[in-house]
């Protein structure tokens, strides 16, 4: 395929929050061409979440519940065809104006590589050779694998898409860009934007341990627009506490598991108070890790769900020495970040690019990825 092809793909993304399959078409050649096309969020069904909850729950306590797994494996299959459907008839696209899906598949277990386990596991459940056959559109999924296989710790995979952004932006200095999903992950991008000079690595919970304090406590799947926080007073003492975490010393490239980090600390608290203390130690996390970047980024350009959230926004802005923007404000398209980044992985893996870097995943060399799913003839 010739290097400079321009390619139309849909990438999919759902994260470990499980409200929503985001679909996003993007016009690219791999590289340096980025053209955003129609996107779309279809929420997971009630049924769908209890699933995966269900599936999530047996790989962490390692219990093999293969018939919970493969009826969760299905629910998503299921979910990310229909959003395929729903964007092609919005967008009115025929499946045939479409080179290549990129479904990453629905996290349920992540173990990097650790003292005496050379080899690390990522699993995503989810079919893309059932979604080549039913959508009879080309799939690339199966990202993680060969730089799981090869001792990398198979995340983060976006940083070479966040660098082609940065790079249309031609900032004169660096930029670090901050993902806050369920984990939250940091891309270094220098200032001339090459590939690479990237560094990147998980730094802390993101929004999972807030979502999970306050689905815990009360119910609601998560601190909307930050209102718990907002009323709650931080306990600067136990953020202090939690940053001892040996993970947080770790030197990069590191990955997480949005299970990694735990409740404990903030059990006794009230319910604002947990939600203030675990929102300035999302922000705290961020902050611990800027030395471990070649230099300060000049600015930030903050990602993923916990962008709306103007407590997290503003701890970041209190904890971090430079600007912090979210993706909006830097011209980007916020909630389809990771779906277009899916999008761009496809194409770059039917061209055999890299795809992870000896400083963003720990792969012994720029590796590409992903397994090709050719639809029917």
């Amino acid at each position: 395929m010739a290097s400079d092809k321009v390619l139309t793909a849909i990438g999919l993304m759902a994260g470990t929050s499980l409200d929503a399959v985001d679909a996003a078409v993007l016009r690219t050649d791999g590289e340096w061409v980025l053209e955003p096309g129609p996107s779309i969020s279809v929420p997971y069904s009630r049924v769908a979440k209890a699933e995966i909850r269900r599936a999530t729950r047996a790989a962490l306590e390692g219990r093999n519940e293969a018939a919970d797994i493969a009826r969760a494996a299905d629910e998503v299959t299921s979910a990310h065809i229909h959003a395929v459907r729903e964007l092609l008839d919005q967008a009115d696209l025929a499946r045939d104006d479409v080179d290549v899906i990129g479904f990453h598949g629905q996290t349920i277990l992540h173990r990097p590589p650790s003292d005496g386990v050379s080899v690390g596991r990522s699993w995503q459940i989810g079919s893309g050779r059932t979604l080549a056959d039913e959508l009879r559109i080309d799939v690339v999924d199966g990202f993680r694998q060969a730089d799981i296989a090869a001792g990398g710790e198979g995340a983060p995979l976006a940083p070479i898409y966040h660098a082609a952004l940065v790079k249309q932006l031609e900032r004169p200095h660096a930029v670090g860009v901050l993902n806050l999903g369920g984990v939250a992950n940091i891309t270094f991008v220098p200032a001339n934007g090459a590939s690479a000079g990237l560094v990147a690595f998980d730094c802390g919970p993101g929004n999972g341990l807030v979502d999970e304090w306050v689905q815990m406590r009360t119910g609601e799947s998560m601190d909307r627009d930050g209102a718990l926080a907002a009323d709650g007073t931080v306990d600067e003492q136990t953020v202090r506490l939690m940053s001892l975490a040996p993970y947080l010393r770790r030197p990069a490239p590191k990955s997480l598991d949005r299970y990694d980090f735990k409740l404990k600390p903030v059990e006794g608290m009230s319910v604002p108070d947990g939600a203030a203390t675990l929102t300035a130690f999302t922000a705290a996390c961020v902050a611990r890790s800027v030395p471990l970047l070649p230099s300060p980024p000049g600015e930030w350009i903050v990602c993923g769900g916990g962008r709306h959230n103007p407590v997290l926004m503003q701890e970041l802005q209190d904890r971090l020495t430079a600007d912090v923007l979210t993706a909006e404000e830097a011209g980007w398209r916020g909630d389809d970040v990771e779906a277009e980044c899916f999008a761009y992985l496809a194409v770059r893996s039917l061209k055999k690019l890299p795809i992870s870097f000896q400083k963003t995943t720990g792969a012994p060399r720029p590796l590409t990825g992903g397994v090709y799913n050719r639809k029917p003839v």
